[in-house]
């Protein structure tokens, strides 16, 4: 099965307010544009994979993830994550209505092509499924098999919500780079140990971060 994934991004000045205390407001946008980069390109890198929409009104974060392969959706609704959500998959179902599609976090920095798909070909089998993220509380990715709507529930304590919704949760071992989302500065160290992208490493690079 061949996946369409949509990646929802707030403009960038407003992208991953949690991070302040750890990278000041002067660097977290930068570094909000350098985990989607990485995600971006570790997606469009996955066997799994079709093609990757992000849903976005940032006007840097559209042209900088287009350049790298992602088509652009404007945030029309301006209604929050899961109406971008939403929104991004009618999109793409409005031209293929019996697509696969998956939801995924814009802030994966140190996703990896083959965990992904791993993910993607577990997720294959059941109309809709999702992966619960590193702190066991959120979610990373929910799918949606062809001719399923996706639902989604993100947002605090997404993985129950999602299990309340009828998805199936993913049991997987072994595929960290895809639960590892980034919202605090633990986060980010826990992301840097497995290792993150080019442009989340040299933004990082730029910060002191305290043990």
């Amino acid at each position: 099965m061949q996946w369409t994934l949509v990646i929802p991004l707030k403009p960038l000045e407003r992208a991953k307010s949690r991070l302040t205390a750890a990278t000041g407001d002067t660097l977290r946008p930068g570094l909000a544009l350098a985990f989607a980069q990485d995600t971006v390109a570790a997606a469009t890198a996955c066997p799994a994979v079709r093609s990757v929409v992000v849903v976005t009104d940032d006007g840097l974060a559209g042209r900088e993830l287009a350049a790298l392969g992602a088509r652009i959706v404007r945030d029309e609704p301006a209604g929050g994550l899961n109406a971008a959500l939403v929104h991004g998959t009618a999109a793409v179902r409005a031209a293929r209505p019996e697509t696969a599609v998956a939801a995924l976090n814009a802030d994966l920095p140190a996703l990896r092509p083959p965990e992904l798909a791993r993910v993607l070909d577990s997720a294959a089998r059941f109309p809709r499924a999702f992966l619960a993220d590193a702190a066991g509380l959120g979610t990373t990715l929910l799918s949606a098999a062809p001719g399923t709507e996706l639902h989604p529930a993100f947002g605090e304590r997404s993985r129950a919500r999602h299990t309340a919704s009828g998805a199936v949760e993913l049991p997987l071992g072994g595929v960290d780079s895809v639960r590892q989302d980034v919202d605090t500065g633990d986060d980010l160290r826990a992301a840097l140990a497995l290792g993150v992208g080019p442009r989340t490493a040299a933004a990082a690079a730029r910060l002191l971060i305290a043990d």
